[in-house]
């Protein structure tokens, strides 16, 4: 049976009908300003109509753009709320704006007093290790711990860092994305025609080998050589506390998303780990970390799908002696692609962090 198609082109709401202009009450007086000082105009709904700069955007960065001075606390909240609209359908922070759409923006006040309590450290300028860059392209090897951009809790990230160190760059803006607790391999695009075309190639399309994501993930537990297939669909949630999570849900499930992820064994440290290889072939939301637990082999370090208990062991340099191990062991080794301009294929690869080789040296020691 064919696979079926992963990825919209368009924003997830393109081509819905779009909203009906409002039209204004007449003949009322206007309220009679309350205190010192003349009243502020109240702010109006704006619809935008995505022009070519902005296709292929996410919604989060287009409104942080537009909205200069609001607060990303402010942008992520009014998102969350459903007061934006994209062609007149609910988005998410994370939908892709498509060349045409028209984007709702809902009235947005701050005054002087609010934005200084509101108000979010600016990004200090950071460079990252480059891997390789040109004219059009930057990748770098993110190290963990970095968000690679501001959000709901975090105030900055890669994105924002590069763009204060680089202030001259006309244009920066993220490929793809890791996780912030996960290391390694972060593509960036200098150029808006080279930023679409990038995308478009990270759509899974079946027998496409020239575009990959391959990261090194150290498992619990002795991972079967014949299970080199992992194909169960995800569905994102937020739990109680409002933080995302991914679970694994039935095929007949409609909330999931087709998800399939490569596995190959790199190397084994007895029965107790596994180091392994794994490409994706879809890019869910903590696709790699969901499907390795799912199948009883949770990711080493990891606080949110794996053993908790082990994780602390690991920091406490426990559960491999004289070893500390404080971070997950997951990272983006390899990233293949084709060159946007040249149409040359790229490979490149980012080794793994200095810590995560000697947690390795240590088990080769403790399971020989």
């Amino acid at each position: 049976m064919p696979c079926a198609k992963l990825n919209s082109g368009k924003s997830n709401t393109y081509g819905s009908v779009v909203d009906s202009p409002i039209i204004e009450a007449k003949g009322r007086r206007p309220a009679k300003p309350v205190g010192p000082g003349p009243a502020a105009p109240a702010p109006a709904v704006h619809r935008i109509r995505v022009e070519e700069d902005s296709a292929g955007q996410r919604l989060d960065n287009f409104l942080v753009k537009l909205l200069k001075g609001v607060p990303k606390t402010h942008v992520y909240r009014v998102i969350r709320s459903g007061e934006v609209r994209v062609n007149k359908g609910r988005a998410g922070a994370d939908t892709r704006l498509a060349l045409g759409d028209e984007v709702r923006v809902p009235p947005v006040r701050t005054s002087a007093s609010a934005a200084a309590r509101e108000a979010e450290p600016s990004a200090p300028p950071r460079e990252f290790p480059v891997v390789f860059e040109d004219d059009v392209l930057l990748a770098i090897d993110k190290p963990a711990g970095v968000a690679v951009h501001g959000g709901s809790g975090v105030s900055f990230g890669v994105i924002e860092q590069l763009r204060r160190a680089r202030p001259e760059a006309r244009f920066l803006e993220l490929v793809h994305r890791i996780d912030k607790e996960t290391s390694g391999l972060l593509l960036l695009a200098k150029k808006r025609s080279a930023l679409v075309a990038l995308q478009e190639q990270m759509r899974p399309r079946a027998g496409d080998k020239s575009v990959g994501k391959t990261y090194a993930a150290l498992v619990e537990g002795a991972w079967p050589e014949n299970l080199k297939v992992i194909d169960v669909p995800l569905h994102k949630y937020l739990n109680a506390s409002g933080e995302r999570r991914v679970r694994t849900v039935d095929d007949a499930n409609e909330d999931g998303r087709r998800s399939i992820t490569l596995v190959r064994v790199v190397r084994r440290f007895g029965d107790a780990y596994s180091l392994l290889d794994a490409t994706l072939k879809t890019g869910r939301t903590h696709q790699i970390r969901v499907h390795l637990a799912h199948e009883g082999h949770a990711i080493v370090g990891d606080d949110k799908y794996g053993d908790r208990a082990l994780t602390r062991s690991l920091a406490k340099g426990e559960a491999v002696p004289g070893c500390r191990f404080e971070r997950m062991f997951l990272h983006a080794r390899r990233l293949a692609f084709v060159h946007p301009v040249s149409g040359e294929p790229m490979v490149l690869e980012a080794p793994l962090p200095a810590a995560w080789a000697r947690l390795l040296d240590a088990l080769d020691s403790t399971t020989r």
